[in-house]
């Protein structure tokens, strides 16, 4: 048993109530809302001609796979509460020099002439200069382990699907919030980057083959399914806890869906 598991539990079990209630209710007061989310999917004249069941299925899938992302990136920040300080921006000078840096880095990256490891943005923290500007990031997930002292910058997509370009500003938005604490924390502090996902595209314990953001990011800044639920529980556990939580109430979304779907089609 994983410290605090009854408070992980707790607070995946009262996500997905608020998730279904708050879903089910938004559904069914924009059923004659032109403009409503699922009304506004529906005009895709391609998929109309398949059948109004089609047409509902297509514009209520997308909403859920959004709508359930956002949820699931909300309870991983109120689970990371429970054994990390976390924050939500970094805020601070950011030195000429070091923005050069990050920009060299990130186009030896592109044209392929390396490889992204870690040790690559070390030098970050030993530029000091007297040219620079405030600058300040909102953060995915910045989290403080006050045991350690170590500080985690931690960007996440659900999915992991990024394209290049997104993979690379997505990249240059966190080395500059790592090159930010860098300026504004003891240099004995650790600062550690992941780019994390919250399932694996490929299947959990599959090889996780988004070249894309390999292109960006190294292997040891990678949080991929699993391994992030773990990390955010500070257990191996983590990930089996909330899944085995969320399967034991995910009948709540299945009835809403199915209160929906009521509504839409009869």
């Amino acid at each position: 048993m994983i410290a605090n598991e009854k408070a992980v539990r707790a607070i995946v079990k009262t996500a997905i109530e608020g998730y279904a209630e708050g879903f089910e209710a938004r559904h069914i007061a924009e059923k004659d809302i032109p403009d409503g989310t699922i009304n506004m999917k529906i005009h895709n004249v391609f998929i109309a001609a398949l059948g109004p069941e089609i047409q509902y299925y297509t514009a209520l899938v997308r909403s859920l796979d959004s709508s359930l992302g956002n949820m699931l990136e909300k309870l991983a920040v109120n689970i990371a509460e429970l054994f990390y300080t976390v924050r939500h921006n970094v805020e601070g000078p950011l030195y000429t020099r070091q923005t050069q840096v990050i920009a060299e880095l990130l186009e030896d990256y592109k044209s392929h002439r390396r490889r992204p490891e870690v040790k690559d943005y070390f030098l970050l923290r030993e530029i000091q200069s007297s040219e620079s500007a405030d600058k300040r990031h909102d953060s995915d997930y910045y989290l403080i382990d006050v045991k350690s002292g170590r500080h985690y910058l931690i960007e996440l997509k659900i999915g992991g699907d990024l394209d290049n370009k997104k993979a690379r500003s997505e990249k240059e938005a966190i080395l500059e919030q790592y090159a930010i604490l860098s300026n504004t924390i003891d240099k004995d502090e650790q600062i550690i980057i992941y780019f994390a996902t919250a399932y694996n595209r490929f299947g959990e314990d599959k090889p996780w083959k988004q070249e894309r953001v390999r292109q960006f990011f190294a292997d040891d800044e990678l949080l991929i399914g699993n391994n992030f639920w773990n990390f955010i529980c500070k257990s191996k556990n983590g990930y089996h806890i909330i899944l085995d939580e969320y399967k034991k109430n995910s009948h709540l979304i299945i009835n809403s869906l199915a209160n929906i779907k009521k509504v839409y089609l009869g």
